[in-house]
């Protein structure tokens, strides 16, 4: 662990940041963009650029649903271009500036980029009364062995943010040494699930919060139209509206309808952080001491990951921002980050 930039780190910090195993790297912003605030809502606000260009596939699904797939610069057959399996956050789709950014960023080093939407995050509402949730490893497994068996020549890397970034990594823990993937990145991934839901329902993380769950309530109020979701989840549409924290919505319906007996049940069952040491993926952590969604306690401690696993923990970034330079000119230092780690493992 260097402490090659942490002169504005409390020394309360530093010790904690010594109690873990972490490969500490500086991503340095200007005095601009040290704002924890400002780095997470930056690219929602202001980031500007060309929508990529997309074929979409629609993939079904062993139980008759589906999940709608972005692609951008199509892998053929034939080629041997390295395919990148982007997952977006909670709330997320192809519109998430992230999304876009990281598509335009890995295209031109000749990537083969495509989206997976988790269920119902697309345009188009999922066929089932059931949606997606941190640790719904299932539908990612089988679009990404789908990928292995149709583009055999292809090598397999997967970037995972947020909520897709939990999943992921608690899917690599699954694969173990059978993975399929060359490489994989977390970013601003939520491991210890409780935690972060405590963290935000409290102070300005409230905010962040209400923005999520306005959307999560929609989509679900939208499901009542086509099921009997009062008779499936025991509350009717006013009392969804009425939802007003991570724990209550994922306690009558995340946690329930995807099979666990309540949110705490979900939260403990799907919290990445316990399944990191049976990863052999060579794998990427990135994360941020300013999250607001989360606090440091979520990191893995001390001797518990493996060497495949690399933690990079920053000072700055705030969630799933990383963001350089000044307002006029910014400069997503995250695109760079992520094309050096996939150009280092791209033989496999």
């Amino acid at each position: 662990m260097s402490h090659s930039n942490v002169a504005n780190v409390p020394d309360w910090l530093i010790l904690l940041l010594m109690s873990y195993n972490i490969d500490y790297e500086p991503f340095t912003p200007t005095r601009l963009f040290k704002d924890r605030h400002i780095q997470t809502m930056f690219s929602t606000l202001f980031r500007q650029q060309a929508i990529p260009e997309i074929e979409r596939e629609c993939f079904e699904l062993d139980d008759g649903d589906f999940v709608d797939c972005y692609w951008h610069h199509p892998a053929i057959k034939q080629d041997n271009r390295p395919i990148v399996i982007l997952f977006h956050g909670l709330a997320g789709s192809f519109h998430s500036p992230y999304i876009q950014g990281t598509m335009h960023s890995l295209s031109k080093e000749g990537a083969s980029v495509v989206l997976m939407h988790f269920r119902g995050c697309s345009d188009k509402m999922n066929r089932l009364s059931r949606s997606y949730h941190s640790g719904d490893t299932a539908d990612a497994r089988s679009w990404i062995e789908s990928l292995q068996h149709r583009y055999p020549n292809s090598p397999l890397f997967a970037i995972g943010f947020s909520l897709g970034g939990n999943m992921l990594l608690k899917l690599l823990a699954e694969w173990g040494d059978d993975t399929p993937l060359c490489g994989a990145i977390s970013v601003s991934a939520p491991m210890q699930l409780d935690s972060c839901a405590n963290t935000m329902n409290q102070g300005f993380a409230q905010f962040y919060q209400y923005v999520l769950l306005k959307n999560l309530k929609r989509h679900l109020l939208e499901k009542y139209k086509q099921h009997d979701m009062k008779h499936l989840i025991g509350i009717d549409e006013n009392q969804v509206r009425q939802l007003n924290s991570f724990w209550a919505f994922d306690d009558v319906y995340t946690g329930p309808i995807h099979g666990f007996t309540s949110a705490k049940d979900y939260y403990q069952q799907c919290s990445a952080k316990q399944y990191l040491p049976a990863i052999r993926t060579n794998t990427l952590i990135l994360h941020a001491l300013d999250d607001p969604f989360m606090l440091p306690d979520i990191l893995p401690k001390k001797n518990s990951l493996p060497p495949s696993v690399q933690l990079e923990v920053h000072d700055y970034g705030g969630h799933l921002g990383f963001i350089n330079g000044c307002f006029v000119k910014p400069y997503y230092w995250l695109d760079s980050r992520m094309k050096l780690y996939f150009t280092q493992h791209v033989q496999c």
